[in-house]
């Protein structure tokens, strides 16, 4: 543990905590979004402390596997060879295209639900799904953004000890800040379909690299956070205006 204290490994743990709960923002936003499915704030408090503890637990299960990963990580599992090329796919190619996916498939399937959702001020209900099937779905987003921090803290940290400290630093945080944004998302529907819209491109750029054995292209994940930051900026202003207009009125 000594080895926290010193200047590096401090400059190492800020950085990768910043990192850490910049690459769970999206994670955020989906969780936050399911737990708006569910009935109560009792039910939400208890996703949000399951998510937070599964979180920690899958990350820090992941690194302790820090050899595995680092060794097979990136090691060619299987190959294929196409017009006299050989493309080989790793063990997180597999995991970031099967990931990417999944994420299109369950946010695509949200903006449907979304669009076919009964009209509450008209007596209809919305349809619900169980608490434990939203459970599920947030520990499997949250695999999945998982092993993406993971690669990131691989490539910055040095010491096991300052992974995960960053790890558990940053999920607590994000515990903490996830009801703001569900609430903040809840009250404005809007913003759940700018959501919703980024995770698609999270989606797609998680498919996309892994298929990077085919096309050998990547995606720099600032453009993504960017156009986000950048609509969200907008719609900030499209809300402010709309509050403006109905006082004037």
């Amino acid at each position: 543990m000594s080895q926290l204290f010193t200047i590096d490994a401090l400059v190492s743990l800020l950085t990768l905590t910043v990192l850490e709960i910049v690459l769970g923002i999206d994670n955020v936003i989906f969780v936050s979004i399911i737990m708006n499915k569910m009935d109560g704030a009792k039910q939400r408090l208890l996703a949000r402390r399951i998510w937070m503890f599964g979180g920690i637990s899958i990350r820090i299960g992941l690194l302790a596997l820090l050899t595995t990963l680092v060794t097979h990580g990136s090691k060619e599992l299987f190959g294929v060879n196409f017009s006299g090329r050989h493309i080989g796919f790793s063990l997180r190619n597999i995991i970031m295209f099967a990931g990417g996916l999944f994420l299109l498939y369950k946010t695509a399937s949200e903006i449907h639900e979304k669009f076919d959702e009964p009209d509450e001020t008209a007596g209809g209900k919305p349809k619900s799904s169980s608490f434990a099937a939203l459970i599920v779905q947030i520990i499997l987003v949250d695999t999945v953004f998982s092993f993406d921090s993971i690669i990131t803290a691989v490539g910055l940290a040095n010491h096991v000890e300052v992974m995960m400290t960053a790890v558990i630093i940053a999920m607590i945080l994000m515990f903490f800040f996830s009801e703001k944004i569900s609430a903040f998302i809840h009250k404005y529907p809007s913003l759940k379909m700018l959501a919703l819209s980024f995770l698609l491109m999270v989606g797609f750029s998680l498919f996309f690299e892994g298929l990077e054995p085919i096309h050998g292209s990547h995606i720099d994940k600032a453009y993504i956070y960017f156009a986000m930051a950048f609509s969200f900026g907008v719609e900030l202003l499209n809300i402010r205006l709309r509050k403006k207009t109905t006082k004037a009125e």
